[in-house]
């Protein structure tokens, strides 16, 4: 069903826009693409990653039961990303194009520092996507110094319509205030003429049936765009497969039902999408295995190297320091972890993903 429902997309036009000034800026960064753009999926690659993922903070204000940070003392595992750290990797790394600054933490804890990552990765035309809770959009006027920084998409995590729904899912949250916020930042961005903002739905049992109330209240909170992720993965761990697991309802969302809320969401002038978080690649052909170990890398807050967001820890999957990255990337244990996914020996921390492997206690 899913595969027949609108995904979640970016700007093309802003986005193509700025690959276009990247690569027509720089001749590494346009070597580095077409050398990926006409590589095929091989273990030991010749090009550098031409997407990353920066974990700015490790450290979290909410205790989602469904999120590995809920297992983590204080709600933090490491200590925050220094800006320079940020900036070596990105200078380092000639093929980025696109970046998605946020991990397992809430990034705008991360203060000026956050602000000042996303504001140097625009000045090089990297396509910046980032996630927040909005939790404190409204201290400091926080939410007009994430838009002043120009990134490219916000997300914006609402998981409850109503205050019993989203306070029992996003632990530690204040739903009138995370509403109040997204009204904030929707208001600034609409008084500039600006769509930044995307309001992220996790669909689980625990809202499931408040499935269509989701498509009023984006149209309340001056949302144009809505996502709904239609399963919970599991962090490359067992014990949070199996509870997520358990929570997943998209074999329980019909067609029809998709379909009314896509009607609904242009009765108001929201894009609605759907996104599948797992069981969305087949390790069978090369075509279908997952894209991350041969494009994208993921830096957790301390600098170490993690496959994925998916995982997103490097006490379940390290493959070293991102200071020496590139290193790193051409290393044997890449070169091995490649190789199993493209021989159809799906490593354990990655089976959750695929649709072809089982995954018992």
């Amino acid at each position: 069903m899913i595969e027949n429902l609108p995904k979640p997309s970016p700007d093309m036009r802003e986005y193509e826009s700025e690959l276009s000034a990247i690569l027509s800026s720089s001749r590494s960064a346009r070597e580095n693409y077409e050398k990926y753009r006409h590589s095929e999926r091989v273990a030991d690659i010749k090009y550098e990653p031409i997407k990353m993922d920066f974990e700015n903070v490790s450290r979290c204000n909410f205790r989602c039961s469904k999120c590995q940070i809920s297992g983590w003392k204080g709600q933090k595992r490491a200590a925050d990303m220094a800006f320079h750290d940020f900036k070596e990797v990105i200078d380092s790394q000639h093929g980025l194009v696109e970046i998605k600054l946020q991990g397992m933490g809430e990034p705008v804890l991360g203060g000026k520092i956050f602000f000042r990552m996303i504001e140097y990765a625009r000045r090089k035309h990297i396509w910046v996507r980032t996630t927040t809770n909005a939790s404190i959009l409204h201290k400091h006027e926080n939410f007009r110094k994430l838009i002043d920084a120009d990134p490219n998409e916000v997300q914006i995590s609402i998981d409850g319509t109503s205050k019993e729904t989203f306070e029992r899912i996003r632990a530690g949250s204040n739903f009138e205030l995370v509403t109040q916020n997204c009204k904030l930042i929707n208001g600034y961005c609409n008084s500039l003429g600006l769509l930044k903002t995307r309001m992220w739905v996790c669909l689980q049992r625990e809202n499931f049936s408040e499935f269509l109330d989701f498509v009023k209240l984006a149209d309340e909170l001056g949302f144009h765009r809505l996502s709904f992720a239609l399963n919970l993965h599991g962090w490359g761990q067992m014990e949070y497969f199996n509870k997520n697991k358990a929570l997943s309802v998209d074999e329980e969302l019909s067609f029809d039902l998709a379909m009314e809320a896509i009607r609904l969401g242009r009765k108001f002038g929201i894009d609605v999408s759907f996104w599948n978080n797992v069981s969305k690649y087949d390790s069978k052909k090369r075509e279908t295995i997952c894209p991350w170990p041969f494009e994208r890398a993921y830096i957790s807050s301390d600098m170490r190297i993690v496959p994925c967001c998916m995982i997103a820890n490097p006490d379940i999957l390290d493959f070293g320091d991102a200071r020496d990255f590139l290193e790193r990337w051409h290393s044997r244990e890449y070169v091995e972890f490649r190789m199993a996914h493209l021989e159809g020996a799906v490593p354990d921390a990655c089976r959750g993903c695929y649709v072809d492997t089982e995954r018992e206690e």
